[in-house]
């Protein structure tokens, strides 16, 4: 049950030396303070007991109506929102005294989820975060939109009705129901990446004391990870030695290229420029700026590969340091690079970056720390997905071993 006391607030007076009276509520073990907007003598307070007495002036008469009538309002409050939710806050109750709407059951999902969409816009309209991201979870807002109405033949949910049953469902509406042009089913780890979005949207809520609570957080499915592909040094050098007959060809080359040495993604090759080359006190240049998907710090030294890929590319007008050419075209074209450079893999411009944390990086013995920063991740489990140990690292510390114990 919640309890309201009242005291005077010492450091808060009046023109007439009188202080403030604040109401002190507790919830829980919890306790929240509020203005009751009444002043009083400090004398007076104390000698009618904290205006608890029977009292004959007017003035202190109509300010115990007040604090009674406070007291009274807040037990109701409190009352009528525990009907609904037992887990009623202190905040919640502020929110009602002064007339905002904070409890969940007021809220539908889809306008908490429209709310942080909203919030991400503008960080990405703000160059922190990438448009595919905000494409990601527009898309997450569609797809439940979509199961609500499908489910329950509603066009709004509110975010206390979701439960551990509404959360599954969803996870099977999304696996074999849901249709995006004409293809029935999401895959695994496209499901469990857009309940990482629901989980998002939902610390937004929190964070903002829109919401209490993350009904997605039961959700505990996990991603399947996948050996990354990635180049050999042998497959590398086919790349690297091969000249091709058309100049889309090269250039799309000298990306790919490009990344395998550097590890950048697509968008993060188109946005550098020659700002983002730094040549440090002993003369060793790098490529410094922040990560387009994670807006973390990532610098990288230029190696000799990417000094020449830079040279071959310094006429262009602007201040661009390669050409700019879309994901899908670079795609495209490595189909055909992978073709006539004999390589029996799927080539993407992100197998240039597993190329890096492999080939490039751990296999030559640089430390995962070091890989993980220059890959701008913010933890190193990320950076163990990509970064796949080589055989050729396994055999090497081995023979180290076999010599120890001969």
């Amino acid at each position: 049950m919640i309890k309201t006391y009242f005291y005077l607030k010492a450091d808060k007076q009046n023109s007439k030396g009188e202080s403030a009276i604040y109401a002190k509520m507790k919830l829980r073990k919890k306790t929240s303070t509020l203005s009751t907007g009444k002043y009083i003598d400090k004398a007076r307070w104390e000698a009618t007991n904290k205006l608890k007495n029977t009292l004959r002036v007017t003035r202190e008469k109509n300010c115990q109506t007040t604090l009674k009538l406070l007291e009274s309002k807040i037990e109701s409050i409190y009352l009528e929102l525990v009907k609904v939710d037992a887990d009623v806050t202190l905040t919640d109750i502020k929110n009602q005294l002064k007339g905002k709407q904070s409890k969940t059951y007021d809220l539908d999902v889809l306008e908490l989820f429209q709310k942080h969409n909203d919030y991400f816009k503008r960080k990405y309209e703000a160059g922190e975060r990438t448009k595919a991201s905000l494409q990601k979870y527009n898309r997450a807002k569609d797809l439940i939109s979509n199961f609500i109405y499908e489910k329950y033949r509603k066009k709004r949910y509110n975010v206390t009705d979701i439960d551990s049953a509404f959360i599954y469902e969803l996870d099977d509406f999304l696996r074999h129901e849901s249709v995006f042009q004409s293809v029935t089913g999401i895959s695994h780890n496209s499901v469990v990446k857009y309940f990482q979005c629901f989980k998002t949207m939902c610390k937004y809520g929190i964070k903002r004391n829109i919401i209490d609570r993350n009904p997605f957080i039961v959700y505990d499915e996990k991603l399947i990870i996948r050996d990354a592909v990635f180049l050999t040094q042998d497959e590398l050098k086919r790349i690297e030695d091969k000249t091709f007959s058309t100049e889309r060809l090269n250039r799309v080359k000298d990306i790919f290229l490009f990344s395998c040495y550097t590890s950048y993604a697509p968008i993060d090759v188109d946005n550098l420029t020659i700002k983002n080359l730094i040549k440090d006190n002993q003369g060793t240049l790098w490529i410094k700026t922040n990560r387009a998907k994670t807006a973390i710090k990532s610098n990288v030294p230029v190696l000799p590969p990417v000094k020449r890929i830079l040279d071959k590319y310094s006429h262009l007008e602007g201040e661009k340091l390669l050409p700019s050419i879309s994901n899908q075209k670079i795609n495209e074209y490595l189909k055909e690079i992978a073709v006539l450079c004999k390589i029996d893999k799927k080539l993407t411009h992100y197998v240039a970056r597993h190329t890096f944390a492999t080939t490039v990086t751990l296999g030559n013995g640089v430390a995962i720390e070091n890989v993980s920063s220059m890959m701008g991740h913010s933890k190193i489990t990320m950076t163990q997905h990509y970064a796949k140990v080589l055989d050729s690292s396994v055999k090497n510390d081995m023979e180290k071993l076999k010599l120890k114990l001969a």
